[in-house]
């Protein structure tokens, strides 16, 4: 996700201000004390900027509310002094965005207190799986924004685009393949059972996921590299020197629209949409403000001025949004999407780890 996270936001249209002012009248329970305010975690550099100029200022300006933005690390990092701080009684940030992996290992220690639906009447615009909850049915998080992961091919040198990821056990790609190196972030096994075994409920046992590994491991001859920096990949693609993979779906988007030889292709089998969470750490005393904060978010046209600025994809229903077809299309797909397996990279993370070593990039 990092380098969608750094591309240059400023390309994006600019959001009419009807729509912003529909979506401050629309805004519930609003408080106007100019004594509030809200620490808000986000992901760093473009990103955060982008929030800091087109999201935040307009919520304070509809509220009252004024916002902290703090730039979280990568990783699991922002996770482990959330927890810390949080045992302190401190909270770096009162609401942070949270990955979908860091979201279920917070749940263990109940790190993020339970949110109050009949609060946030906006929930109700958005698709199911992005309401995160608790085993006891307690709201832990609700999505914030979304993204793919799609097969990018160079159109150099493939004419015509391919229409499943099947293409990448295709012998005619041997050595062409840029594909991510974890078994945590590049979601293959995920692709691998929707492809040849009727969908990721095929990894529910050991027996179906080693079914899976065995699948994967013959894509190895097609590979040329097992990218961990996308920017290292990015340029491949470009040049044509590895000229099909899998990547983030907006950033193909973008390096096309400034011409370089590329396409994004939603396969049959969908691509793979991940998502991350607003949470409202425990330690945090902003209660009200954070349910207002994440109520705001859930607005339909806040979700198409993230998907204009910050090229992210709405976690709200499609039909809700003002979104033009070539506006959707450049962040998202009607195609049903491949849903991580998030709950695997919690409980069997090191037994995957190992096997991935083993069978896929050792």
């Amino acid at each position: 996700m990092d380098n969608i996270l750094k591309k240059d936001v400023g390309r994006r249209a600019v959001l009419g201000t009807g729509v912003m002012a529909a979506a401050v009248l629309a805004m519930p329970n609003i408080l106007r004390a100019q004594d509030k305010s809200l620490k808000v975690g986000v992901y760093g550099g473009y990103f955060k900027d982008s929030f800091d100029k087109n999201i935040f200022p307009e919520f304070t300006k509809a509220t009252g509310i004024t916002i902290e933005s703090v730039a979280e690390p990568t990783g699991e990092a922002w996770l482990v002094q959330l927890e810390q701080a949080s045992k302190a009684g401190a909270a770096p940030a009162d609401v942070s965005m949270m990955s979908q992996v860091s979201m279920l290992k917070g749940q263990t220690t109940k790190l993020w207190t339970p949110l109050d639906m009949a609060k946030i009447p906006n929930a109700k615009n958005l698709l199911d799986r992005f309401v995160n909850k608790y085993p006891d049915g307690a709201v832990a998080g609700i999505g914030a924004v979304s993204w793919y992961i799609t097969l990018v091919t160079n159109t150099d040198v493939y004419k015509e685009a391919p229409t499943s990821w099947a293409a990448f056990w295709d012998k005619a790609n041997a050595d062409k393949l840029g594909l991510l190196a974890l078994v945590s972030n590049s979601f293959l096994l995920e692709i691998t059972a929707k492809t040849f075994f009727g969908g990721t409920n095929a990894l529910d046992t050991e027996e179906g996921l080693l079914k899976a590994f065995d699948k994967l491991a013959e894509v190895k001859p097609n590979v040329r590299l097992w990218y961990r920096d996308e920017a290292q990949f990015e340029q491949s693609l470009k040049s044509g020197e590895i000229p099909m993979g899998q990547y983030y779906h907006d950033v193909t988007g973008l390096a096309a629209s400034e011409g370089h030889p590329v396409r994004s292709t939603f396969p049959k089998e969908g691509g793979v949409q991940d998502s991350g969470c607003w949470a409202l750490s425990r330690a945090s005393k902003k209660v009200e403000e954070a349910h207002i904060f994440i109520d705001y978010m859930s607005q339909p046209a806040i979700q198409a001025t993230l998907s204009r600025k910050v090229g992210t994809s709405p976690t709200v229903k499609r039909e809700l949004l003002d979104l033009n077809e070539k506006e959707f299309a450049s962040v998202s797909s009607d195609i049903e999407p491949i849903i991580p397996r998030y709950d695997l990279y919690t409980t069997k993370a090191d037994w995957l780890n190992q096997k991935w070593t083993e069978l896929i990039v050792g």
